[in-house]
């Protein structure tokens, strides 16, 4: 017994849960057998558990009014460990479909040794004359029956624990009422427990009285007049008492048929149960019935939690319960993948498999299809709430939970389609004020012929719209999606595509811009023109660059540098980058090559052009200050600040020397005097 105690349970407050959960089954069997048989009910028909503390006896009590034991039974049920009555009647009722029994291991009487040093059971059932007494105490060989003298209980059982020195605490009324409420607050009998209780009572305060007559006799007397009898003065005193209390008021709204709650009935719930206090943004309300059968109710909290920083962290939001009595709240990760842990609820099912001590659920079919379940009815009620006419909800639910789907679209592969509806993101074609928009609302509004969704990732929304990357998109009419948020890049490249057109980052290489054929010519003419160039800028540039090309991805910007197809953008590189634990050696390796692209309308590169078929002693300058420049541009990060500034500082130089001269009527030229070369200022 000692083992079976203490290896299975960690928490020794489930005891009263064990206990309770004992009271109710043994409720259950009489009432089931009652229906056979009326005559079950003449030793009483009040069918409730009643509990009382009492700190001076240092005990606690427990009775239940239920089918109670015979001799026989506490020695084949107490007498041997993991003996399930309970698991017997069952069998015995196995051809009648109305039995709704809690335990099945028969441990759970034991668990009162977790704070009893010595427990008593007294019970009387109906197929005995006599009333009997079980005694045992934690850590005995042996235990003892006789035959109760007291003959005070007309049918069911009452256990009594003597507590350990330790588990004193439990002798709190307070104490126990929370651990009813906590496990068993959905108990379909009335669970009652001896509580104390203090009531205002308008009392005489005599001694006021009396100061307030003695102060009208002297006022009376002063004046000559005859003194009158004052009103009493009351005070109010609390009256102690003590009185059974039903604990367990509030019904499961779970069992009952959703058609038959009201909102406001969800909402008291939401808010009672997970301590919340403004009501749910959506409810899912199901029964599943078939292979497996449970019951569960889904919660959109209305706002997320104060503690954002543990958001992602192990949630508790998911409450499991067997037959009405509470589990736990610890198996969120197994009922639900971890992007859906910002949602609320319970689940109640009598088909889990959990194990002997009901702390640990054990993995099996029946848990992945009740996770499956929750998943598609989590996203069906996310769906409701984004196709409600009044979009604030959805609002209010994407500034608050919107990451949560992102991460979905990482992590779930097999949902991806179900959660692109939900994406919500800023746009082009949408003012910062007019809020965010959806894929859907994206392909509505897409150019004729427009067969790719383009994005683009940054740190702000400020900084896409100055990005060299959309230029030329938006001057065309393309709408491009900002992804400001770290998470944005990495979601949308698992997602891929949306409705048959492919999410497009138009940071990287070979853009397809859909062009005309004239377009394409155009470009092909500007390429063959700009060869000498572009082959000179990436002998210049070397391995820092993949290949130099000519692109009409740019209207107002000289140069751009772009990703390469596989490597990180701009954006992921800045991210990992400011990783803690990045890998310096990875991030290399994952960067993968840039490649430049020219502008050749722009007058810069037409400029360049002309001082590389010169073979201009400052092409090479203006060469890698423009790289640089496009590097900064597009979100990169430079490799060496200080020759990047050492070739500002000298094209200012140059520039100032050159205003000099100018003034002076002088010609000479700072190169010709021995002066470091100069940069065109044209190049910026």
């Amino acid at each position: 017994m000692d083992l079976i105690v203490n290896s299975l349970y960690s928490n020794r407050d489930v005891f009263l849960r064990e206990l309770v959960s004992n009271a109710s089954d043994a409720l259950d069997k009489i009432r089931l057998m009652a229906v056979q048989d009326a005559k079950e009910y003449e030793t009483g028909t009040d069918l409730e558990i009643r509990i009382k503390a009492d700190k001076e006896a240092k005990t606690i009590v427990i009775e239940d009014t239920g089918v109670g034991l015979t001799r026989e039974e506490l020695v084949n049920t107490l007498g041997t460990i993991a003996k399930s009555g309970t698991a017997k009647f069952m069998e015995a009722m196995k051809e009648k479909h109305d039995a709704n029994l809690i335990g099945q291991f028969g441990v759970g009487f034991y668990s009162a040794f977790l704070v009893a040093d010595r427990v008593t059971v007294q019970t009387k059932s109906n197929k005995d004359d006599k009333q009997w007494q079980w005694e045992s105490a934690a850590g005995a060989h042996s235990y003892t029956i006789r035959e109760d003298a007291a003959g005070d209980i007309k049918r069911g059982t009452r256990i009594t624990l003597h507590l350990k020195p330790d588990a004193m605490e439990f002798a709190d009324a307070n104490k126990l009422q929370s651990l009813i409420k906590q496990y068993s607050e959905f108990i379909s009998f009335p669970i009652k427990l001896w509580v104390s209780s203090s009531t205002p009572e308008q009392v005489v305060d005599e001694e006021a009285t009396a100061k307030a007559q003695e102060e009208a006799d002297k006022k009376a007397a002063e004046e000559g007049k005859e003194a009158e009898k004052v009103a009493p003065v009351m005070k109010t005193e609390w009256k102690e008492a003590q009185e059974w209390r039903v604990q367990n008021d509030n019904k499961p709204l779970w069992v009952r048929s959703p058609k038959d709650v009201s909102k406001d009935e969800y909402d008291a719930f939401f808010k009672t149960t997970f301590r919340e206090f403004v009501e749910p943004l959506g409810v899912a309300h199901f029964n599943v019935e078939g292979t497996i059968e449970f019951s569960s109710m889904l919660f959109v909290p209305g706002m997320a939690p104060f503690d954002q920083d543990r958001q992602m962290g192990k949630s508790r939001n998911i409450r499991l319960y067997v037959k009405r009595v509470f589990i736990s709240d610890e198996f969120d990760e197994d009922l639900m993948p971890r992007y859906l842990s910002f949602i609320k609820g319970v689940v109640d099912s009598a088909d889990l498999p959990l194990n002997v001590s009901r702390e640990i659920l054990q993995e099996n079919r029946v848990v992945r299809l009740i996770r499956r379940q929750l998943v598609k009815r989590s996203l069906d009620m996310l769906q409701e709430i984004a196709d409600r006419e009044d979009k604030k909800d959805y609002e209010a639910f994407w500034e608050s939970f919107g990451r949560y789907v992102k991460l979905g679209c990482i992590e779930d592969a097999d949902n991806r389609k179900a959660l692109a509806p939900l994406l919500r993101f800023a746009s082009s074609a949408c003012k910062a004020e007019e809020g965010l928009t959806s894929l859907a609302d994206y392909v509505a509004r897409k150019k004729e012929g427009q067969a790719q969704i383009y994005y683009l990732a940054a740190d702000s929304r400020a900084a896409c719209e100055a990005s060299p990357y959309v230029e030329a998109l938006t001057s065309k009419g393309y709408e491009v999606l900002y992804l400001t948020e770290p998470i944005d890049e990495v979601a949308a490249q698992n997602l891929q595509e949306f409705e048959g057109m492919q999410l497009t980052d138009v940071s990287r290489e070979d853009l397809q811009l859909d062009d005309s054929e004239e377009d394409k010519k155009a470009l092909e003419v500007a390429t063959a023109e700009l060869k000498q160039l572009t082959d000179y800028m990436a002998k210049v540039l070397g391995d820092k660059v993949e290949k130099v090309s000519v692109t009409n991805r740019l209207t107002d910007s000289p140069a751009v540098v772009v990703a390469s197809k596989f490597g990180w953008s701009a954006n992921m590189e800045r991210i990992m980058r400011a990783q803690a634990m990045g890998d310096a050696r990875a991030a290399e390796y994952m960067r993968g090559r840039r490649i430049m692209e020219v502008n050749p309308q722009h007058p810069i590169i037409q400029s360049l052009k002309a001082k590389v078929e010169l073979e201009s002693r400052e092409a090479k300058e203006q060469v890698q200050l423009l790289f640089e420049a496009a590097l900064l541009a597009g979100g990169f990060m430079i490799e060496s600040p200080r020759d990047f500034a050492a070739r500002i500082y000298s094209m200012m130089e140059g520039a100032s020397s050159a205003g000099s001269s100018s003034g002076s009527g002088s010609s000479s030229s700072s190169a010709s005097s021995g002066a470091a070369p100069t940069v065109d200022p044209e190049v910026l």
